[in-house]
């Protein structure tokens, strides 16, 4: 018994991996091409576990994906392996393309192969878990009601396009092939390993470095934060018994205007970390320019999840947000390594100087 899983060095790959091994000696082969974003300091902690075998690679390599499936005999394939900013999507969209789409497509025609050669026990064992985003349902109104799993698809970024497009191609391959998939749509996630280009690890590196704290525009824009480890475990009931072809919405029931986010974050880190001179962090927030078509609000239905499988987050925002915090104080060495020459160009794109 083994699990592939994809994009397994990346922030919500490499949670879900440390999860598993940590509550399961099923072994995990973990696929990832170590792009920026893939870091195989966020699994160091498994060096030498015979359970855990890491091999670079794309999810675009179909010999290798074949390969591994034909060597390992896995019982499930998890697909996190994605480009997933939507910043670095307006820049460059091209990879976005590539990965999620033509990538996802590689991943399904080297799965479907090496699902139908399997004896029927197995085969009727086999499942594909697909793991995406809830930016493929666009963006709501202050008033309108969350996203539920039947809410239309209308991506407004390069990236919440193409992960709309690895859905549909998904979706197909259960409905003409009969592949036995599962689909996951979650929110923001946020926690440990969380490259900080994101906006709650870049606003505590930024607080620690005493630099600007930047905010899109009039920092209103409401997401619905979800504590990785809770997605974790959301993925792992869904995989053990989530209906074959259906769609499961992950959130954490918890929306947050982005500003309402960082004062939340300076609170806490001067709470735990106090600046030396005595001020507030939030004197260090700085509003940017609004990034172009920046959905003004998300919202995550999870109560199918909740009523089909009896899965609800163990983490309240507040318990949460402080243990992620915590995590990045004690981890300071990891966010120095991450935060290297490239990392710094890009903020300097993005953000200016």
């Amino acid at each position: 018994m083994t699990i592939l899983v994809t994009g397994g060095a990346g922030f919500i790959g490499s949670n879900f991996v440390l999860d598993w091994l940590a509550q399961s000696d099923e072994p995990v082969i973990n696929l990832d091409a170590l792009t920026y974003a893939g870091n195989l300091e966020n699994l160091a902690t498994l060096e030498g576990n015979k359970n855990h075998l890491f091999v670079k690679g794309g999810i675009g390599d179909f010999d290798l994906i074949a390969k591994l499936l034909a060597e390992h005999q896995p019982r499930a394939v998890v697909n996190f392996a994605a480009e997933s900013h939507v910043d670095r999507s307006i820049h460059g969209p091209e990879d976005f393309i590539q990965t999620n789409i033509v990538g996802t497509f590689r991943l399904l025609e080297a799965v479907r192969a090496y699902w139908g050669g399997l004896p029927d026990e197995a085969k009727a064992a086999f499942r594909f878990l697909h793991v995406s985003t809830d930016e493929v349902y666009g963006s709501l109104g202050k008033d309108d009601p969350a996203f539920t799993e039947t809410h239309r698809y209308e991506p407004n970024s390069p990236y919440s396009a193409s992960k709309a497009a690895s859905d549909h191609l998904v979706r197909a391959y259960h409905h003409t092939y009969g592949l036995p998939v599962l689909t996951t749509n979650c929110s923001n996630n946020y926690g440990p390993y969380h490259f900080p280009e994101k906006l709650i690890p870049l606003v505590i590196h930024n607080a620690l470095a005493g630099k600007p704290l930047p905010i899109y525009g009039d920092g209103q824009q409401i997401r619905d934060w979800l504590y990785v480890k809770d997605h974790c475990s959301a993925i792992r009931r869904v995989l053990e018994a989530g209906r074959l072809g259906e769609t499961y919405n992950i959130g954490g029931w918890n929306e947050k205007p982005n500003l309402d986010v960082v004062h939340t974050l300076c609170a806490i880190l001067d709470h735990l970390s106090p600046r030396a001179d005595g001020q507030p962090y939030k004197a260090q927030i700085t509003y940017v320019k609004d990034r172009p078509g920046h959905d003004r609000r998300y919202a995550i239905d999870a109560s199918k999840i909740e009523r089909e499988l009896g899965w609800k987050p163990a983490e309240t925002f507040e318990s949460g947000i402080k243990k992620t915090v915590q995590w990045y104080l004690d981890n300071q060495a990891w966010v120095a390594n991450v935060t290297s020459g490239a990392y710094r160009e890009w903020l300097g794109k993005q953000y200016g100087a």
